[in-house]
C-alpha cells in the first residue's frame, strides 16, 4: 500500500489542554533508533512533538548505539564501527530494559536510515517479532543504496549483500505478526536514487530507485520534497508517524513550551576516526546564556561541570526563551563552542560532540561551522545564510550536505539562519585551539 501526502500548510490546532493519545490509557513504549554515525540526540524534536500531544515522556526512549557507524563488511568487526549483529544485540537489550521498566508486553520501534536495518534484523533474526507490535521505518535503506558486485562488497548498504538478501528473502520483506510502516521522500533522498551520482559514481545505475525505502507488505507513505534525514527527524514526518502509533492525528504541530527547562546529555567523541556515542570522562562543559542578537554571554555560567565516566554533562535549568552556548573542553579535541536556539522543553538528549579541526582550519584566524544534523541544506529549497549572505558551499540538486563552513576574525559576531531559525554566535581564535559551531535544531 502506498499513501502519498501532498504539500499542504502545517496548521497547528488551538488547544486548551494536551490531548491524550487515542491508542490506549497506557500508550505503547516507543524506542527511537538513529541512523549511521548519528546519536540519540537527533530525536529531540520528535520527542518534544510527541510530548506536546500528550504522549507521556516516560514512554519515550531513544537508543544511543555505542558505535553508530557500520563496519565496511556487515559481519566483520572493525575498530570504532559496529557489525549488524552488534547493533542488533544492543537494540535487543534496550527492548528488554524498556519492557521491564514499563511493564509493557510489546514496544514500538521507530528507526531512521541504518536504524531500519537494525530493527528489521532484530525482528527477523533476533527474536524481536515476539516483542514488537509496530516498526516505523523512516528513510530506511531497505533495499540498500546500490545493488552491486563491484562496490560496497559485503556492506549492509549493498542490496546484493548476504545481509540485505536475507532481510528481503521469502516468505517476504516483512515479518508476520508485526505491523510495518515506511516513510520516505518522493525523489529527494540522496540514498534512494537510480543514478550513483550522490554515491560518488555518476552515471552508474544503482539498481535502487526512489521507492527503495518501501517494503512489500508494509503501509508505505510518501512525503514530497523531504531529504534523507527529514524523513525521520523532520516535522513533516511527525504527523504520519504519530498517526501510525496512536491511530489519531496529532492535536498540534507546535512544540508546547515548558516554564522551566531542564537539560542534560552526553559528551562523546571519536574512535579510529569514527564517531562514537561512548561518554568521555573528564570533559569540562560550561553553559552560558547568550543574547539573541550577537551571541554575547550574559551573567555567570548556568553550569560548569566535569563529566564522569558516563560522559553526562548536566543537568542545567534554563527557560524556553534563551539562546545558549555550550563550551566543550575535552582531552584531545579543540575547545568547541556550540551555539543553540532556545530549548522549548526539557530533555536529556542534548548530546555534545567536540568538533575536530578540518583541513585548513588551523591556518585560519577563526573557523565556524553551521551544522544541521537533523536534515540537509537544500539549495533553492532552504534559506541558508551567514550574516545575511547566502552560503556558497551547498550544491544544487538533491540535498546532500548538512554542514557549511566560514572563516573570519576572532571576536566577530556571526548570525546563522536556516529558514525561520536564527542563531547568533561568536568566533573564537583557531590558533588557541578553539572552534565555533552553530547547531540548527530544525
Amino acid at each position: 500500500m502506498k499513501i502519498t501526502i501532498g504539500r499542504r500548510p502545517l496548521m497547528a490546532a488551538a488547544f486548551a489542554a494536551l490531548a491524550t493519545p487515542a491508542a490506549a490509557a497506557e500508550p505503547a513504549p516507543v524506542i527511537f533508533v538513529h541512523g549511521n554515525g548519528d546519536t540519540a540526540g537527533l530525536w529531540i524534536k520528535v520527542q518534544w512533538h510527541f510530548e506536546s500531544n500528550g504522549y507521556p515522556r516516560n514512554r519515550l526512549f531513544a537508543l544511543d548505539l555505542r558505535y553508530p557507524q557500520a563496519s565496511l563488511i556487515f559481519n566483520v568487526a572493525q575498530p570504532g564501527r559496529s557489525t549488524a549483529e552488534e547493533v542488533m544485540r544492543q537494540l535487543a537489550a534496550e527492548v528488554t530494559r524498556v519492557k521491564a521498566l514499563t511493564g509493557a508486553e510489546k514496544v514500538v520501534l521507530v528507526a531512521q536510515s541504518r536504524g531500519g536495518n537494525t530493527v528489521r534484523n532484530y525482528i527477523k533474526n533476533g527474536g524481536g517479532a515476539a516483542h514488537v507490535s509496530l516498526a516505523v521505518l523512516c528513510g530506511a535503506v531497505n533495499h540498500g543504496v546500490i545493488v552491486s558486485d563491484k562496490v560496497l562488497l559485503g556492506s549492509e548498504f549493498n542490496g546484493g549483500s548476504a545481509f540485505m538478501k536475507d532481510l528481503n528473502s521469502p516468505p517476504g520483506e516483512v515479518v508476520a505478526g508485526v505491523r510495518y510502516v515506511t516513510i520516505r521522500s518522493d525523489a529527494s533522498d540522496k540514498y534512494a536514487q537510480p543514478d550513483g551520482k550522490y554515491l560518488g559514481m555518476p552515471g552508474v545505475p544503482t539498481g535502487v530507485g526512489f521507492e527503495g525505502p518501501a517494503l512489500k507488505g508494509a503501509e508505505n507513505i510518501v512525503l514530497p520534497g523531504l531529504d534523507h534525514r527529514e524523513a525521520g527527524y523532520g516535522l513533516a514526518s511527525f504527523a504520519p508517524m504519530y498517526r501510525a502509533i496512536t491511530g489519531a492525528d496529532p492535536t498540534t504541530l507546535t512544540i508546547v513550551p515548558e516554564a522551566a527547562v531542564v537539560l542534560n546529555g552526553k559528551v562523546s567523541g571519536f574512535e579510529a576516526d569514527a564517531p562514537t556515542n561512548i561518554g568521555i570522562e573528564g570533559a569540562r562543559v560550561t553553559v552560558w546564556k547568550v543574547d539573541a542578537i550577537a551571541g554575547e554571554r550574559q551573567g555567570a555560567p548556568l553550569a560548569d561541570n566535569i563529566t564522569e565516566a558516563d560522559g553526562m554533562w548536566g543537568p542545567v535549568t534554563t527557560d524556553a526563551k534563551t539562546d545558549l552556548e555550550f563550551v566543550i573542553a575535552a582531552p584531545g579535541f579543540p575547545v568547541t563552542h556550540i551555539y543553540r536556539s532556545p530549548f522549548p522543553r526539557s530533555s536529556d538528549l542534548v548530546h555534545l560532540r567536540p568538533q575536530p579541526f578540518g583541513k585548513g582550519d588551523t591556518d585560519a584566524a577563526a573557523v565556524l561551522y553551521m551544522s544541521r544534523p537533523r536534515g540537509y541544506f537544500g539549495a533553492g529549497r532552504d534559506k541558508v545564510l551567514l550574516n545575511g549572505q547566502p552560503v556558497t558551499d551547498v550544491p544544487a540538486g538533491v540535498p546532500t550536505v548538512s554542514t557549511t563552513r566560514m572563516v573570519g576574525e576572532p571576536g566577530r559576531s556571526v548570525v546563522g539562519t536556516f529558514n525561520d531559525e536564527v542563531i547568533p554566535a561568536r568566533m573564537w581564535p583557531a590558533k588557541d585551539g578553539q572552534v565555533t559551531v552553530i547547531e540548527i535544531t530544525g
